[in-house]
């Protein structure tokens, strides 16, 4: 717990108008008319002020997949039953999966993180084992987690940013895999936000009309249940949440206080940035979310936060897929910044 205190004590909001004047100089100096790059110079800017400097080289990069199992997934949720989690965990291991693909072509360093997923995974070497227990409790009958395992996730995911920082990455990403998730996302949504059921429960998988009336009718149930106070993200997490849902949390906030930017991914990636951002504002300054999800809920989740993502492409897959896509963005708005010439070093006239 004292890590936690100390990390939310530690971040501090991106908030530096003698900075974000510097990098808007340099910006508008580039042979370009200025704000032509439209939302790439936003990122370059909002980069920078993340980084708390003017000169920011290109960043080295990494995807954390965050992994777990769900208890939940027992009520028939998802149109994929839970053992598909184990099979998905050892493909990303093995490079074959979408994420693996986009993490190739855009230079990103995948690491896949084993929060709970139902079976062992020790023997897997391309696995971080940061096990709490094999998959979540159901929650239509009891909590997911205790709060203890609640803290424990977020701490482990603060562990996690601390270590990507000592391996000098400059730009993270978070993606997930766990069947059964979008529903803890969902139920996490509706107990922060107070939305509908009806609002925030999407297809997931790709679940039938009626399965999917079965789906907003378990997490409106477990929220009678439960009753989580919507201000307390730990409560919420250990209510109705998910050991990788918790581990994005705490990363989010380990990157934050340490001034590292992380790009997110859609739907459940995104519940564990809204658990972060319940416990400090400030962390929404260090974020940026890559696209908007087709899932219902993340359409919804990014209304409540404010946030205009990045991309629109109708992807609902998760394992990080959007934000590789998003981290390619930033990279390019980070190459432009440093390396177009500006209007001085070209000998070219700027605008009268």
């Amino acid at each position: 717990m004292d890590l936690l205190k100390n990390t939310l004590d530690g971040i501090k909001p991106a908030k530096n108008e003698p900075l974000a004047n510097q990098i808007r100089a340099r910006l508008d100096r580039l042979t370009k008319p200025p704000g032509s790059l439209g939302r790439l110079e936003e990122i370059a800017l909002q980069y920078g002020l993340a980084r708390g400097k003017a000169d920011f080289p290109v960043p080295r990069k990494a995807m954390f997949v965050f992994c777990a199992d769900h208890g939940v997934a027992a009520e028939g949720v998802s149109a994929f039953p839970p053992e598909v989690t184990y099979p998905m965990v050892k493909n990303f291991a093995g490079g074959g999966a979408a994420i693996n693909v986009l993490c190739r072509q855009h230079d990103i360093d995948p690491v896949i993180v084993d929060m709970g997923v139902d079976h062992p995974l020790d023997d897997v070497e391309a696995v971080v084992s940061r096990k709490v227990s094999r998959g979540t409790r159901n929650f239509l009958h009891e909590t997911a987690m205790t709060r203890e395992q609640a803290i424990q996730c977020i701490e482990t995911g603060i562990h996690l940013a601390l270590a990507a920082a000592r391996l000098e990455y400059g730009l993270l990403g978070t993606g997930e895999m766990g069947i059964g998730n979008s529903t803890a996302a969902a139920a996490t949504l509706a107990a922060i936000s107070g939305a509908d059921t009806d609002q925030v429960v999407g297809a997931g998988t790709g679940v039938s009309e009626s399965q999917l009336q079965h789906k907003s009718d378990v997490v409106k149930r477990a929220l009678q249940l439960h009753q989580p106070d919507p201000d307390d993200a730990i409560a919420v997490l250990a209510a109705v949440g998910g050991f990788e849902i918790g581990g994005i949390a705490g990363f989010v906030l380990g990157a934050a206080s340490l001034g590292i930017p992380v790009v997110v991914d859609g739907f459940i990636a995104s519940a564990g940035a809204l658990l972060a951002i319940r416990q400090s504002p400030a962390v929404k300054d260090y974020l940026m979310f890559s696209h908007r999800s087709a899932e219902r809920g993340h359409q919804a989740l990014l209304h409540f936060l404010d946030i205009r993502p990045l991309l629109d492409l109708d992807m609902r897959l998760g394992e990080g897929t959007g934000a590789a896509l998003g981290m390619g963005l930033v990279d390019s708005a980070i190459h432009l910044y440093n390396e177009m010439a500006t209007f001085d070093g070209a000998g070219v006239s700027g605008s009268a």
